[in-house]
């Protein structure tokens, strides 16, 4: 025999039962207490180029776009020096999303194309990066010699050594693209401005980036001898990249982690003041807050997500053989996603 409600039983019965099942489907889209966190680990180095990414930290622009995602996600940062040092983290498993130059991004890129298929998720902006000297006798790349010391993040693959090379293949050929190699010496940003600043070192040469190259040129001896914007025009020279697994294994995390870049990204070009606030938090109170508002108040950066000017250096890598894999455009080596599209 079935028992039929009646009335304001049967109304009560509906609505505990809509109850029930609203509850359902919000214990689908949220986490359950206890449920572990996912974690997210991404490594980057220094400079106002990483500025992004320092404000998706300050800010917990991940934890917050991951709430509004139904996700709980835990973010490991750890800061390391040169594309290499990027590159091993990335393939030994020890971070999921590396922060490095252009330069590293294709070498991996093709060192990885149809094994485990590293590329790019996302620009981190527009920066021209300063070929400094403070020897007096050079003026252009032609007048380097044996006496100089020129100091980037790492010999041959970083994204200033593959502009120096660049530059002398422009210069003198495509043949002599390695001639300026031996001049060149790894050391990380920060001790190679405090080198050129205070002088009295072997190091006479820096292919810097912001701030340490405005820093640097606060020297009266130091002058800079190229402009990374007259070699290829305004461009990305540092990105976000990730291994293919991690993106297809954690598609809503790299969802969550493009969203919190790209609202940083909004903060960073709107408000310069906050942005060199969160720099300072960032690097540490000792930072000029002059020359940082100098810095960011420099129109030719721009934050944003979408790669601008890759695919030159990218043909010239291939058209001299460093790359064994020929890429047809800089979507190749870029992960789809509709937040890039209009990229380059």
């Amino acid at each position: 025999m079935s028992l039929q409600l009646i009335g304001p039983v049967a109304s009560l019965w509906r609505m505990v039962a809509c109850l029930g099942l609203c509850s359902s489907l919000l214990a689908t889209l949220l986490p359950l207490p206890g449920q572990a966190a996912e974690t997210l680990r991404i490594a980057e180095q220094h400079g106002i180029v990483y500025l992004l990414l320092d404000i998706v930290r300050d800010q917990q622009l991940i934890e917050k776009q991951g709430r509004a995602a139904g996700l709980e996600i835990r973010v490991d940062w750890v800061r390391l020096s040169g594309g290499p040092a990027m590159n091993d983290a990335l393939l030994s498993g020890s971070i999921d999303i590396a922060g490095a130059g252009i330069g590293p991004l294709l070498t991996v890129w093709d060192r990885t194309l149809g094994r485990r298929n590293v590329r790019a998720l996302a620009s981190l902006g527009l920066f021209p990066y300063y070929l400094l000297s403070s020897n007096p006798r050079v003026r252009s790349i032609a007048d380097l010699g044996p006496a100089d010391r020129i100091a980037l993040p790492a010999v041959g693959v970083s994204v200033q050594a593959r502009l120096l090379q660049y530059a002398a293949a422009r210069a003198w050929g495509d043949q002599a693209a390695s001639r300026l190699d031996p001049y060149t010496v790894a050391v990380p940003h920060p001790e190679a401005a405090a080198a050129l600043v205070s002088g009295g070192t072997e190091l006479n040469g820096h292919f810097s980036v912001p701030p340490f190259q405005n820093q640097e040129l606060q020297n009266p001896a130091v002058h800079v001898v190229l402009d990374s914007y007259d070699l290829l025009g305004p461009n990305s020279p540092a990105l976000l990249y990730a291994t293919e697994r991690f993106r297809q294994e954690h598609p809503a995390v790299c969802q969550v982690f493009l969203a919190a870049l790209e609202e940083a990204a909004r903060l960073a070009q709107s408000d310069r003041a906050a942005a060199a606030r969160i720099y300072r938090r960032a690097a540490g109170p000792e930072t000029d807050p002059v020359l940082l508002k100098a810095v960011l108040d420099d129109p030719r950066i721009e934050f944003s997500i979408v790669p601008r000017n890759t695919w030159p250096l990218a043909d010239f890598l291939s058209r001299t053989g460093v790359l064994k894999n020929r890429p047809h455009s800089w979507q190749d080596y870029f992960f789809t996603d509709p937040r890039i599209a209009d990229g380059s």
